[in-house]
């Protein structure tokens, strides 16, 4: 049950799919009928649009700024996931949470998993098994996402930024989670910084991903959600 807490409090944020835009076609021109002539000049053919520029390069600085903006933009979301677990085996459902420290993972069926923060105590029920595990939040590998205000450089180590094709990545790291020190990958678009996805490696060494879409930041969850009925 340890690994399992450890994954499914992974808290993810959705990818934003660009938008696609696309050129009307010209109108044909009609033909003309007159006596022979000399050849028109060719039409020089118009330029290529310019390729789409490189995101520039983001310092540690900037991109610790921009990641605490985004995650204290709102206290409250709710949107669909999807889980890849350590066996590579995929779940999804709808997440809710509204800080501090609230939260509820909904598994879809056929999984049979609860996650449940109450802002103190982290309630893991497997409805199967019939079984039910209760945390400290403090204890949970992301505990400061769930914070009222985020600071990164306050709440864990931050230990490296890159820019990739994949997005501008924070790694972290948290040595007071339960059974150890988890590391976490913040994954953000770097055109609009929002959060696309993350990786979280629990203290045994097992990787969680998780991907969130159809985000609401606006709308404050039904409290009852958060209830933890022992």
């Amino acid at each position: 049950m340890k690994k399992t807490l450890l994954a499914a409090l992974a808290l993810s944020l959705f990818i934003t799919a660009p938008s696609v835009a696309r050129d009307a076609a010209k109108p044909a021109q009609p033909a003309r009928v007159a006596k022979p002539s000399k050849p028109a000049a060719a039409k020089p053919v118009a330029a290529t649009a310019p390729a789409p520029t490189e995101p520039r390069e983001i310092d540690r600085a900037e991109a610790v700024k921009r990641a605490n903006a985004f995650f204290n933009a709102s206290p409250v979301m709710t949107a669909d996931f999807v889980q890849i677990g350590a066996d590579g085996k995929r779940s999804e459902g709808k997440l809710h949470v509204q800080r501090a420290g609230r939260v509820r993972f909904e598994y879809a069926q056929p999984a049979t998993m609860e996650v449940v923060s109450d802002g103190a105590q982290v309630l893991v029920r497997d409805r199967k098994l019939n079984t039910q595990d209760i945390y400290f939040i403090t204890q949970t590998p992301l505990k400061f996402l769930l914070k009222e205000k985020i600071d990164l450089e306050k709440d864990v180590t931050v230990q490296d930024v890159t820019v990739d094709d994949a997005g501008v990545t924070i790694a972290i790291e948290d040595k007071a989670t339960f059974g150890g020190t988890s590391h976490v990958k913040l994954i953000f678009d770097p055109r609009n910084f929002k959060l696309k996805q993350w990786q979280i490696t629990d203290p045994q060494g097992y990787d969680t991903l998780i991907s969130l879409f159809n985000i609401d930041q606006t709308r404050t969850p039904d409290p009852g959600l958060f209830k933890i009925n022992k």
